[in-house]
């Protein structure tokens, strides 16, 4: 027996083909400039994510309470956590930090990437992460300033709001970080993965996901000249840019494949 157009079967049926197309489309753009031109720093976030004993601590917790059926559980995490670890190697060589200032502060903002999502299917999740995660780190080897600025961090991670405002200039930088990995998801990943789990999880109509679709990508094309560090300026826009030439091909193939669903 078919399925009747418009049952929640049928959605996530056509999701699921829907996302395996996006998928064929994504994979013939390049990878962002941002990962070749820093590879050396995205390695050595990754090698610190994988052996300082903070993150592992901290990473078995919030593998624990991240649920992966929202597009915003640990896989993005582990990415917003990867690429915040490198442009703080990025940013803090720039301003002059030591290595061990720097690698120390790229536990703070890899720290601050592990749990900015812990409370995302709460209203107000970024500010709620924030206080969570100030008590939480109370049971963690940090200074009161150093919980402060990954709590910070997570309070201001959200796009088209205004930040609160840091005083320190690490504080401050471990924000921009976070903020400016975050905003890196808003390229192809949004379309290989993000938008399907967000659908499915939510059970949003076919039809009402078309039709908000339009609006959708104008809101990712503002988030082209939000990014705040100076590595972040130069080379989010292209995550962006191919993300929203990934959703104009897709928005062409399903209202023209998947039309009689609609």
């Amino acid at each position: 027996m078919p399925l009747e157009a418009g049952s929640p079967h049928q959605n996530l049926s056509c999701y699921a083909d829907i996302r395996k197309r996006a998928c064929q489309i994504a994979v013939r753009f390049p990878t962002p400039d941002f990962f070749k031109d820093f590879s050396r720093d995205v390695r050595l976030s990754e090698k610190i994510f994988e052996t300082d004993p903070i993150i592992a601590r901290l990473y078995a917790f919030v593998a624990e309470k991240l649920e992966n059926d929202f597009g915003h559980g640990l896989e993005h995490a582990v990415k917003v956590t990867r690429d915040a670890g490198a442009l703080m190697l990025i940013e803090g060589k720039a301003a002059g930090y030591s290595d061990a200032f720097a690698n120390r502060n790229v536990i703070i903002a890899q720290c601050a990437g592990l749990l900015h999502d812990i409370k995302r299917k709460e209203k107000n999740h970024a500010e709620k992460g924030g206080e969570y995660a100030i008590d939480l780190l109370k049971k963690y080897p940090f200074s009161p300033d150093e919980a402060q600025n990954i709590s910070q961090a997570i309070k201001n991670h959200e796009a088209f709001k205004t930040p609160l405002e840091i005083r320190t200039p690490e504080g401050l930088l471990v924000s921009d970080c976070l903020y400016d990995a975050d905003k890196f998801r808003w390229g192809p990943d949004n379309f290989t993965g993000t938008v399907w789990d967000m659908v499915c999880f939510s059970q949003t109509p076919l039809s009402e996901f078309v039709a908000f679709y339009p609006k959708a990508m104008q809101g990712l094309a503002k988030i082209r000249d939000s990014f705040r560090t100076r590595t972040g300026k130069k080379y989010g826009p292209q995550f962006i840019d191919i993300g929203i030439s990934i959703g104009e091909e897709l928005y062409k193939v399903i209202t023209s494949e998947f039309i009689r669903f609609i």
